[in-house]
C-alpha cells in the first residue's frame, strides 16, 4: 500500500512503521481532528478470509472498550472496499524487544517496574473478559517518558464465545512465550497471560528467555516438560525474593501459579517497596485476602522511571557552539573598532599585506598565522562535504589577495558535511528503498537476504543506520531484505506415531495439515501410515501436507468353502488374504462328500479383517466293517 493513501477520506497515511503477522502499521494524520495516529491495515491476502476479518474486527471491538494508561488506545475501526483497518493511539517510543536487543538485560528494579505496569494492563483486560494470548516483548512499548503500554490484543477473544473462532488443534501465540496449556492445545485463561509475563520478566532479568530451540515445537515441548532455571543463576544481581516471584509465575501447573494479574502485581509492588513479597499461595493452601483494585494505576509516574532504558540523547560536537560564540565576541569587537575608526579625525596610510593560504589548517593554526601577520580574524562556521570538521575551508579576502595591515579576515571553518535524517525504507521493496535512499543523497550499502515468515519476499526488514538517524551525504545505508518463507524438510520420523502427535508437530511448523485414512496391515489403527509429501521432502510454511492414518486391515467377505477340497479352499482364502486351518476332527458325510469341506467357521458371507483365520472341518464317509466270527463260519 502506498503511504500517501487516505482511508475513509480522513486518515492520511504518512509512513510505514511496522509489519506484523496479519497487518501493517502506518503513521497517519487524522485530518478531521488534526492529530497523529497509528493505522493498522489488514494484509490483503487475509481480506477475503472471513475468519481473519472476524478476528480483526473482534480486536477493534474488544480492545476499544479497554481504557487504561498502560493500554494502547483504540480510536476507530473501518473498511474501505476490501481494506480493513483499525485506528490506534500512536506511541512515540521503542518496543521492549528492541530495548533488550540493543541493551541486553535490565536492572532488576526496572524489569519489575515494567512487569508491574504490564500486569496492571492485563488486569483491566481480564476484568473485561479478555485474555491477550500473545504477551511478549514485541507487544510491550516503552515511551520516551517511561510509560509502559501493552498493544496488540489482536488474538484476545471474549471468554464467553471463544469457541466461535477456535478451530480444533489450532494454537495461537508465539512459541517462546507459550504457557504449557497453550503448548498442549488446551484453552488459555488469564493464568496463561501470567505465565507469558513471567517469561518476559525472566528475559528482562537475564537477557534471554528460559527456553530456546531449533523449532517452535521444540520450544513448546520444553514449556511442558522442562523446568526453568532461576534467573539468579544467570544474573547474580537478582535477589531471592524476585527469584521466587518469577518461579511462581512460571509454574507448569496453572493452579499453583499466580491466579490473577492483580496477585502478581501485588507481589511486584511489595518488592519495589522493599517489603517481602507475599507469593500468593495455591488454591489448596489457606486463602490470602488481597484488597481489590477496580482499575490498577500505572506503577510509577513517567518521570520516576525509564532511566535505564531511555535511548541516550544524541551527542554532537561542541565545535559549532564554540566557533559561533567566539565569532560573536570578535564581531562585537569589530563593530566597536569600526565605530571608533569612523569617529577618529584621520588615520595614516596602512601597509598592504598578502593573505596567506591557510586552507586545510586547523582553526587554531590559521588564526595564529593570520594574527602574527597583523590581521584581525573572524572565524565563521560552514558546512562542507569535502573539508574535515574543524579545519579551514578558505578565507575572505581569498588567499593571494591584498589587505591592509590590521584589517579583518573571515576564516571559514568546516562543520563537516551537513547531516540529514535517514529515510525509513522498512517495508518497501528493494527498488523503492534504493530510490528513497539515493533521493536523500545517500548510497545503497550491503544487501543481506534472510528468510522471514512474516515479511513478503523482496521487502526490506531492517536498515542501518536506522530511520531518523542523522547521516551525511554519501553515507551507505545497509539493508536486510526478506527472501520470504524459509524452506525446511518434513520430519522423517512421523510414520507409526499417533494422529494427534503428527498434527501437533506439523501444525507448529506452520504447515496446513489434511488427514486421510487408508487400510494398512502393518500400522495399527489410529497411527500414521505415511505423509504426502513424504518425510524429508522440502516444504515452506503454509504448504499443505496430507497425513494418511491407518484404518486397520481391510475387511473381506469369507467365501463359501463347503464341498471344496482343501487345496481349493486354501486357494480361495489366500486370494482374499485369509488363512486356512484344517481341524483334526471330521464329520460323517455320504461317500460322495468324503474328504471335502463339510463345515467352516466363520460362516460364508461373514465380514472379517484381512489376515483372519478360517477353520474348516472335512467330511468322512463311514467305512464297511467285517467280524472274526463271520469269517470263521464261512471257512467251516
Amino acid at each position: 500500500m502506498e503511504s500517501s493513501r487516505t482511508l475513509a477520506d480522513r486518515y492520511e497515511l504518512l509512513g510505514h512503521i511496522a509489519r506484523g503477522g496479519m497487518a501493517d502499521v502506518y503513521e497517519a494524520r487524522d485530518t478531521l481532528l488534526g492529530r497523529r495516529v497509528a493505522v493498522k491495515v489488514l494484509h490483503s491476502q487475509f481480506s477475503s478470509d472471513e475468519a481473519f476479518v472476524k478476528r480483526f474486527r473482534r480486536e477493534a471491538q474488544a480492545a476499544a472498550n479497554l481504557s487504561h494508561p498502560n493500554i494502547v488506545g483504540i480510536y476507530d475501526w473501518g473498511q474501505e472496499g476490501s481494506t480493513y483497518f483499525i485506528v490506534m493511539e500512536l506511541v512515540d517510543g521503542r518496543s521492549l524487544r528492541d530495548v533488550l536487543r540493543e541493551e541486553g538485560p535490565l536492572l532488576p528494579r526496572r524489569a519489575v517496574e515494567i512487569s508491574a505496569e504490564v500486569a496492571a494492563a492485563l488486569s483491566v483486560a481480564h476484568r473485561s473478559g479478555l485474555i491477550h494470548r500473545d504477551v511478549k516483548p514485541g507487544n510491550i512499548l516503552l515511551t520516551a517518558d517511561g510509560t509502559v503500554k501493552v498493544t496488540d490484543f489482536g488474538i484476545a477473544r471474549a471468554w464467553d464465545d471463544s469457541s466461535e473462532l477456535t478451530k480444533t488443534g489450532s494454537v495461537i501465540g508465539t512459541a517462546t512465550y507459550f504457557s504449557p496449556e497453550q503448548a498442549q492445545g488446551a484453552p488459555a485463561d488469564e493464568r496463561s497471560d501470567i505465565y507469558a509475563l513471567g517469561i518476559v520478566l525472566y528475559e528482562m532479568l537475564t537477557g534471554h528467555p528460559p527456553f530456546s530451540g531449533e523449532s517452535p515445537v521444540a520450544i513448546a515441548y520444553q514449556h511442558v516438560s522442562s523446568m526453568a532455571a532461576q534467573p539468579s543463576l544467570d544474573n547474580p544481581d537478582v535477589p531471592p525474593d524476585l527469584d521466587g516471584i518469577v518461579m511462581r509465575a512460571l509454574d507448569k501447573n496453572p493452579e499453583l501459579r499466580y491466579q490473577t494479574a492483580d496477585d502478581l502485581r501485588q507481589d511486584l509492588l511489595l518488592y519495589l517497596r522493599g517489603e517481602t513479597p507475599a507469593v500468593v499461595p495455591a488454591p489448596e493452601a489457606p486463602t490470602q485476602v488481597i484488597p481489590p483494585a477496580p482499575v490498577p494505576p500505572p506503577t510509577a509516574t513517567p518521570d520516576e522511571i525509564y532511566r535505564q532504558v531511555a535511548p541516550p540523547e544524541p551527542s554532537s560536537s561542541q565545535l559549532p557552539f564554540i566557533i559561533t560564540t567566539f565569532a560573536l565576541v570578535v564581531a562585537l569587537g569589530v563593530g566597536i573598532f569600526l565605530l571608533l575608526r569612523a569617529l577618529a579625525p584621520g588615520t595614516p596610510d596602512q601597509t598592504l599585506l598578502v593573505i596567506p593560504n591557510v586552507a586545510g589548517m586547523t582553526q587554531a593554526e590559521a588564526l595564529l598565522e593570520l594574527q602574527q601577520l597583523g590581521f584581525n580574524v573572524i572565524p565563521e562556521p560552514n558546512a562542507s562535504d569535502t573539508v574535515e570538521e574543524g579545519r579551514v575551508i578558505g578565507t575572505k579576502p581569498a588567499a593571494g589577495e591584498e589587505a591592509e595591515d590590521g584589517s579583518f579576515v573571515i576564516v571559514y571553518v568546516s562543520l563537516g558535511a551537513e547531516a540529514f535524517p535517514v529515510p525509513s525504507v522498512v517495508g518497501f521493496d528493494l527498488a523503492r528503498a534504493t530510490e528513497l535512499i539515493e533521493k536523500d543523497g545517500l548510497v545503497l550499502g550491503t544487501v543481506e537476504e534472510v528468510p522471514d515468515d512474516e515479511v513478503p519476499a523482496g521487502a526490506v526488514i531492517a536498515q542501518e543506520p536506522v530511520a531518523g538517524e542523522d547521516a551525511t551525504p554519501g553515507t551507505a545505508v545497509n539493508l536486510t531484505v526478506s527472501t520470504g518463507l524459509e524452506e525446511f524438510a518434513i520430519p522423517d520420523d512421523l510414520v507409526g506415531r499417533s494422529e494427534g502427535d503428527v498434527g501437533f508437530i506439523l501444525g507448529n511448523l506452520g504447515l496446513e495439515v489434511v488427514f486421510e485414512t487408508e487400510f494398512s496391515m502393518e500400522v495399527l489403527k489410529g497411527f500414521v501410515v505415511r505423509t504426502e509429501p513424504p518425510g524429508g521432502a522440502t516444504v515452506m510454511k503454509g504448504d499443505q501436507v496430507t497425513v494418511f492414518v491407518s484404518d486397520g486391515p481391510e475387511p473381506v467377505v469369507v467365501p463359501n468353502l463347503v464341498g471344496k477340497t482343501v487345496d481349493q479352499a486354501t486357494l480361495d482364502l489366500e486370494a482374499r488374504g485369509l488363512v486356512i486351518r484344517v481341524n483334526e476332527a471330521t464329520v460323517e458325510v455320504p461317500a460322495e462328500r468324503d474328504g471335502l469341506v463339510a463345515e467352516q467357521l466363520p460362516a460364508a458371507e461373514t465380514v472379517v479383517e484381512t489376515g483372519s483365520t478360517v477353520s474348516v472341518t472335512l467330511g468322512e464317509a463311514p467305512r464297511p466293517t467285517t467280524t472274526t466270527t463271520e469269517s470263521q463260519d464261512g471257512d467251516g
